[in-house]
């Protein structure tokens, strides 16, 4: 998935080939290392951690408070990103510059992935390499899919806790969150919200989560696990009396990128072994 990584060390500008490329998107960055096309690369923005090659490449920003100056003074000749990006004024900049501007809907499902490597087939000008990507990534959602299928226990009652500040948030309904814990066959115990919310102790004693989920960057935020399960709120929980606590990388987590398929499998496994 990484094809190309051994002439990463030279400058973007002598090896790039096709259209010069910006993506808005940790995922949408792994696309483009997956296709080959990382060349092509002339910007990426914070959220693009993976592989690690793209931390060397120049950013641009978080995805939602891009700058049309700063986007654009790396003369690009399309910017891949997706509906959570912006602000709107600067997409419109963009168009009035002439830059190709490929959106992908984002709503966390794995039609986004496909609409991903759709996108970045496109403007890399590499949708052959696109369609065949795809092809395999299908297969092994498939695959994923039959195996979580399999299982016929009870489903565990997850809660996600967004914990990257002093202020630790929980996910309901309508977020990336929700939708990788019912792909990896578990349940979202809270819901009758969208979005987030701030973590409670009435919530947390209402949910009554089998397992809390949360990634390696939160646990890291707090200091350790230790500290992580001092917060008096998780102590209400099923989840507390057992320790059931499972980590994953923010972005391999929430990116709804190439690796989700891999990503769903290893979350399945955990469910069911805390």
């Amino acid at each position: 998935m990484t094809a190309g990584l051994g002439v990463l060390g030279l400058p973007a500008m002598a090896q790039q080939k096709g259209p010069r490329l910006i993506t808005v998107s940790g995922a949408i960055t792994e696309v483009v290392y997956a296709l080959g096309a990382e060349q092509q690369l002339v910007g990426t923005d914070t959220t693009s951690l993976y592989p690690p090659p793209a931390l060397k490449t120049p950013k641009v920003g978080y995805m939602r408070q891009l700058s049309a100056e700063g986007l654009l003074s790396l003369k690009p000749d399309a910017v891949i990103a997706t509906t959570e990006s912006g602000p709107p004024v600067v997409l419109d900049q963009l168009r009035s510059a002439g830059v190709k501007l490929e959106l992908v809907e984002a709503d966390h499902s794995w039609g986004e992935v496909q609409r991903k490597v759709q996108a970045v087939g496109r403007a890399a000008a590499r949708e052959v390499q696109a369609r065949d990507l795809q092809a395999r990534l299908d297969g092994e959602w498939t695959d994923m899919q039959k195996r979580v299928a399999a299982f016929t226990g009870r489903k565990p009652r997850v809660l996600f806790v967004l914990s990257h500040s002093a202020s630790p948030q929980v996910s309901g309904e309508k977020t990336a969150a929700h939708a990788v814990i019912g792909f990896a066959g578990g349940v979202n115990c809270l819901a009758g919200f969208q979005g987030y919310r701030p973590m409670t102790a009435e919530a947390m004693a209402s949910a009554a989560p089998d397992i809390i989920l949360t990634s390696t960057q939160g646990i890291e935020a707090h200091g350790g696990v230790d500290k992580f399960w001092a917060r008096p709120e998780l102590a209400l929980t099923p989840a507390f009396r057992k320790r059931a606590l499972v980590t994953q990388d923010a972005l391999l987590l929430l990116g709804f990128g190439p690796r989700l398929p891999g990503a769903i499998g290893e979350l399945h496994q955990r469910f069911l072994s805390v």
